[in-house]
């Protein structure tokens, strides 16, 4: 009987190889330096929090997902399912350390029990911004400003994303003038709303009538609506894509006037004129009416970001304003709104519309050394090589690997340069420098034996040892 273990990962969760994480720090670098740009700063959390911390923040349905556990005190605690609760916690935590208003930005791996499916895990990282202490929608349009500058860093042009708006006051104020006043049943039905794009508009009418039949053949038990209340909401769902001021006419004819639907219009129009003096357009930015958050603590405007090409990715970065969540841990009332990128689901979505290239190494230069050659010699090439700042690598294979043998492994892992040296260099005080991506270039479609071996040296050139560093850099590009 074999002990050994099967080497397996849990539904819902995946190994990051090389090629994944690569790509995956070359695009939290690029984020991070916007977030900071913005004067957000990093702060982190742990992946455990007391359970009560946790439940009837994000709604019925988040409870559900949430993994449970016991610590070794026998504490009942839970895996965090965003950065947002821990979040608003610190800012209860530490009311002396953090100042407010106060901007943070946090990366960090977060946790639900869902049905995992495409750019959709049970472990997955988000990347966040935060600004609390002032309820200005200042701060709604220069979140919205962060998420299209984040957008536009991957090459993303006019028509290839979009962050849609809208604001759940308006919302709210609807459904009590169409005789749905109680918060509970309004969170329901917001709740069937926000799976509209997922489901389309005849289940989201089905779902808030008498219910539906899911894909799996599963029954949804419906919210119980009139057919005229129906009617209505799919009047109000349908009010997007508009230039945001036509948005705010349109939608002002809609509602019945009162306290919550004046402010909220006022809102739509004030974060109009705030996205205009930053430069935020309308086709990057639009008012919509379908837009819903499934998390219970948003309370005014709330925003996603899609990209049209790659809908079958969802809502890659999600947000709002949550300014009663603090509340729920301290006694002092500390207004925040904030924005999420889901950064597994908003990675696999770059990677497929071919905005984030994938790459298999990070090393820039190897160490090929022939037969003869001791270690230390290679050894010091590398350190020289380091030293500059150069990502270096000794070649580590097979004793006596051939340098055919070699430069194959430089070429499969997209390594774009070999340092060479055998004892002819040693003696002569040289190196053979050889552009493998050069090389390949050349070769590219030749065919002929003859010729192909020809071009084999294409690329190579040798240097005096005194001059490595300086040739290695300038076959790099990097001066």
């Amino acid at each position: 009987m074999s002990d050994l273990v099967p080497p397996e990962t849990l539904k819902g969760f995946r190994d990051l190889l090389p090629d994944s994480m690569i790509a995956r720090n070359e695009a939290v670098e690029r984020i991070r330096r916007i977030y900071e740009r913005y004067g957000f700063a990093p702060i982190d959390t742990p992946v455990l929090e007391h359970l009560r911390t946790l439940v009837g923040t994000g709604g019925d349905e988040t409870n559900k997902l949430i993994f449970r556990l016991q610590t070794p005190e026998e504490e009942t605690a839970g895996l965090r399912f965003d950065l947002t609760v821990p979040f608003a916690r610190l800012l209860a935590q530490y009311p002396d350390q953090v100042k407010l208003p106060f901007r943070r930005y946090h990366i960090g791996p977060v946790f639900r029990g869902d049905d995992p499916k495409v750019g959709r895990y049970r472990q997955f990282t988000q990347f966040d911004i935060d600004a609390a202490g002032s309820d200005s929608l200042m701060v709604e349009a220069e979140v919205v400003a962060t998420m299209a500058d984040v957008m536009k860093e991957f090459a993303m042009g006019p028509g290839e994303f979009v962050i849609q708006i809208n604001n759940l006051g308006a919302t709210h104020a609807f459904l009590t003038q169409i005789g749905i006043p109680e918060l509970e049943q309004a969170k329901r039905v917001m709740r069937v709303i926000d799976k509209l794009a997922k489901v389309g508009l005849e289940e989201v009418r089905k779902e808030l009538g008498a219910g539906r039949i899911d894909a799996s053949g599963d029954p949804i038990p419906g919210v119980k609506l009139t057919p005229q209340q129906i009617d209505e909401i799919t009047r109000y769902v349908a009010i997007r894509g508009l230039d945001r001021r036509a948005f705010t006419r349109e939608l002002k004819a809609l509602l019945t006037p009162s306290e919550r639907a004046d402010r909220g219009l006022a809102e739509f129009a004030e974060l109009a004129d705030f996205l205009d003096a930053l430069g935020v357009t309308e086709q990057e930015a639009v008012f919509d009416c379908s837009l819903m958050r499934g998390l219970d603590y948003y309370t005014a405007m709330v925003f996603e970001a899609f990209l049209p090409q790659a809908r079958q990715f969802g809502s890659v970065l999600g947000g709002g304003r949550y300014d009663g969540l603090v509340d729920r841990f301290s006694k002092t009332s500390v207004p925040a709104c904030g924005v999420s990128i889901g950064l597994d689901r908003f990675i696999d979505a770059l990677t497929h519309l071919g905005k984030l290239k994938v790459a298999t190494t990070i090393t820039q230069a190897l160490i090929i050394g022939m037969k003869g050659v001791p270690a230390i010699e290679l050894l010091r090439l590398a350190a020289e090589l380091r030293g500059s700042g150069i990502r270096t690598e000794v070649y580590l294979g097979a004793k006596g690997s051939s340098m055919k043998d070699q430069l194959a492994f430089a070429n499969a892992r997209g390594i774009p340069i070999a340092v060479i040296i055998g004892e002819d260099e040693i003696k002569a005080g040289t190196v053979s420098i050889k552009n493998l991506v050069i090389g390949k270039v050349t070769r590219a479609g030749v065919t002929d034996q003859a010729e192909y071996k020809k071009q084999a040296r294409a690329g190579q050139l040798t240097a005096r040892r005194a001059d490595l560093v300086a040739t290695v850099r300038e076959q790099l590009g990097v001066g």
